[in-house]
């Protein structure tokens, strides 16, 4: 699906849409989707995101072509038009594969990304910070933020357009209004925007009623001003709500966002007008690609596809731990009428879709709101429900006041569901869930575990709704390994880990899916004549301090898909520091350092987490090889 030259070609910066005829700009539009679409369909990224901005990413850098102007995309998915038209066109193809284009915006990559995004809601504070910097400076250039609705159920969107509006800094803010986050809006921002929508007289009734106004002889200026002061009343006669108004923002739209020389002349309006200004535009996500228009939640982010039918092609092979924790959390519901489940705004990702089908009155999707999530359980805990919330490791680092604060201060039987824990592959450094350990061990009072398999996954998820503590599962973007999923989950003993193979010439400690990789690894040195135990540590906290005693009586090995700092390794070295045990230890993880985008096996191989690298480090401590620095630094 190569494009032939065309006027993409001529684009090596913003700058040079100014010299584009309407005609060339649509065109322009049609060829950055080919090439959007046939990339995505190879290396798989967020496709129906940014087909959906296409005309309106044109618009803006047309508009806001002067290299110092700024452009703040919120959460950043949509953001590959953004780089064809910003220097990248021929490395596009490297998209999200491992050395190539981010997945996001990064400053890293081009100077024309001026702020790395990954994660919603951020925008409007940032280029609000980036606008106030401008005017300390005395310099003079544009600067906005592109949000869309979705990303408005985050709080902190409002947290920035509440200082906005007091600040008064020349800012725009476009509303990418396209009744979409990653599944379909929910809450009363969403049903706003809808009647903002349906109902988009206001600004044409108060056009007519000024230029008659201003008709009138002599006095129609006067009359004008005066009727300026009316103009709340007429728009709640008209408009359901102010909102956007009444934070401070002069409000511009609804606008079609497909529609290249009317957004282009609106935000000319808006870089003139000066202050604060939200433009609301309504896009349609996936437009251009039908398979991405009729379902714009199943191609919000794709694996590879073909690109003449849609068909997204099937990795195959044993099921997810996501698909695995969906249907056991249904099973279990189905015994237990207390057990509730919440989203932030991705009932598929987390596997709840399900549940939300069985059980619509215990489901709760909050928007991506992961702040209120957690708060929300606490609260349904307090009552004596069970409530679990499923969210990606890396989301729930937005939410640890609240897991604190609210959950763990009160000991509420709080259940978090981590799923993307570990290394998440391809959507790079802003997803990879590689901190919750050590976010989370501090915590008095949480229980965290990891399952080894799919089996685990499901007998741990049982012992954390059995528990009356807070309790944290953390499980990886990755499928099981192939084992048999139990019918009946049974409870395990907290705090108690398992020794799965016994050697004598050395121990190696593994957490989660590592575990296979440890064993595998144990397999290799057997060849070689050496023995050593594997152990899967199973909880992180409480640590099964018995069982680490007794692996203590050889060198130790501890593995875990996490940071170095304050996981597994950590736990078991303050463990035998204070036991005053001295014992040889290699701690195997992710070293002090961001794990860039890539595939998930390469990028485990290069953080030194596979089964060769724990036989390197037995030999080591063996004193077969000299002891090398420590791995687990992606290089």
């Amino acid at each position: 699906m190569r494009r032939v030259a065309g006027v993409l070609d001529g684009i090596e910066r913003p700058a040079d849409l100014t010299q584009f005829s309407p005609a060339q700009m649509e065109q322009l539009a049609e060829e950055l989707r080919e090439e959007i679409i046939g990339t995505v369909a190879r290396t798989g990224g967020h496709l129906a995101p940014s087909l959906g901005v296409v005309e309106l990413t044109i618009a803006l850098h047309a508009v806001l072509g002067d290299p110092r102007d700024r452009i703040v995309w919120d959460v950043g998915h949509q953001s590959y038009a953004h780089k064809l038209l910003t220097g990248r066109r021929e490395a596009f193809r490297t998209l999200r594969q491992a050395g190539g284009l981010s997945g996001f915006p990064s400053r890293d990559e081009s100077p024309y990304d001026a702020f790395g995004t990954g994660h919603a809601s951020t925008s409007i504070s940032a280029a609000l910070g980036i606008a106030t910097a401008r005017d300390l400076a005395g310099e003079h250039y544009a600067v906005a933020a592109v949000i869309g609705d979705g990303a408005l159920t985050g709080g902190l969107a409002y947290e920035g357009m509440n200082n906005a509006g007091q600040r008064g800094s020349d800012l725009i803010v476009v509303l990418n209004d396209n009744s979409m986050s990653i599944a379909p809006n929910v809450g009363a921002m969403s049903a706003y925007l809808t009647r903002l929508r349906a109902d988009p007289r206001y600004e044409r009734l108060k056009a007519d009623v000024e230029s008659v106004l201003r008709a009138i002889p002599r006095i129609g200026g006067t009359v004008a001003k005066t009727a300026e002061r009316l103009k709340d009343g007429l728009k709640h006669l008209v408009v359901p709500g102010t909102l956007f108004e009444e934070l401070g923002f002069r409000y511009l739209g609804p606008l079609d966002g497909h529609r290249i020389p009317l957004l282009m002349e609106v935000l000319r309006d808006a870089r003139r007008m000066g202050g604060p200004v939200l433009v609301h535009v309504i896009t349609r996500k996936g437009q251009g690609f039908a398979p991405a228009e009729e379902r714009p939640d199943t191609y919000h982010g794709t694996g590879p596809f073909d690109p003449r039918t849609g068909a997204v092609r099937s990795g195959g092979g044993a099921p997810s731990y996501t698909q695995v924790f969906g249907e056991a959390l249904v099973r279990l519901a189905r015994r237990d009428r207390r057990v509730v489940a919440i989203t932030a705004a991705m009932p598929e990702g987390t596997g709840l879709a399900a549940f939300a089908r069985e059980f619509p009155d215990r489901f709760f999707d909050v928007g991506i709101a992961e702040e209120h999530a957690v708060t929300f359980a606490a609260g349904l805990a307090a009552q004596g429900l069970r409530p679990v919330v499923a969210v990606y490791s890396t989301f729930l680092q937005r939410a640890v006041d609240q897991v604190i604060h609210d959950v763990a201060l009160q000991r509420l039987p709080v259940v978090f569901a981590l799923d993307r824990a570990g290394v998440v592959g391809e959507d790079g450094a802003t997803h990879q869930g590689l901190f919750d350990l050590a976010y989370l061990r501090a915590v008095p009072g949480m229980t965290l575990a990891a399952p080894r398999d799919e089996a685990e996954l499901v007998h741990l998820l049982a012992t954390a709704l059995a528990g009356s503590v807070p309790f944290a599962l953390r499980y990886p973007r990755a499928r099981g390994e192939g084992v048999a999923v139990p019918e009946e989950p049974r409870p395990v003993p907290v705090g108690r880990g398992q020794i799965l193979r016994e050697g004598k010439d050395a121990a190696v400690l593994a957490l989660g899916p590592l575990v296979a990789e440890a064993l595998r690894a144990a397999e290799e040195l057997a060849r070689e004549g050496i023995r050593i135990t594997v152990a899967d540590a199973r909880f992180i906290k409480p640590l099964d301090e018995a069982m680490v005693r007794q692996l203590a009586a050889m060198p130790l090995i501890t593995v875990e898909e996490h940071a170095r700092i304050g996981g597994l390794g950590n736990a078991v070295a303050e463990f035998l520091a204070d036991a005053g045990l001295m014992t040889p230890l290699r701690i195997l993880g992710v070293d002090d350092c961001f794990v860039p985008h890539g595939a998930r096996a390469q990028m485990l191989e290069e953080c030194g987490l596979t089964a060769q690298a724990v036989a390197e480090a037995v030999r080591e401590v063996r004193g077969i090889r000299p002891l090398a620095k420590a791995r687990g630094k992606v290089r």
